[in-house]
């Protein structure tokens, strides 16, 4: 069995459509600088309210990344 050792970084994600939109918001983005993304944890999670009725969600995750 191999060792790892992983960098955690800490993201928000946003999306007017859904708290798993939002995530996959910033797993996308952190992807695009490091393909080495092995799991991410949710933080927090809110959104806006307009009206009575959910408007935008923010979702903050943490990511793991392997190093080399």
């Amino acid at each position: 069995m191999s060792h790892h050792v992983y960098q955690i970084s800490e993201l928000t994600g946003s999306s007017p459509t859904s708290s798993d939109d939002a995530i996959r918001q910033a797993l996308a983005k952190a992807a695009e600088k490091s393909p080495d993304i092995k799991w991410f944890e949710v933080v927090e999670t809110r959104g806006q309210v307009v009206q009575g009725a959910v408007a935008h969600w923010q979702v903050t995750i943490k990511v793991g990344q392997t190093l080399g």
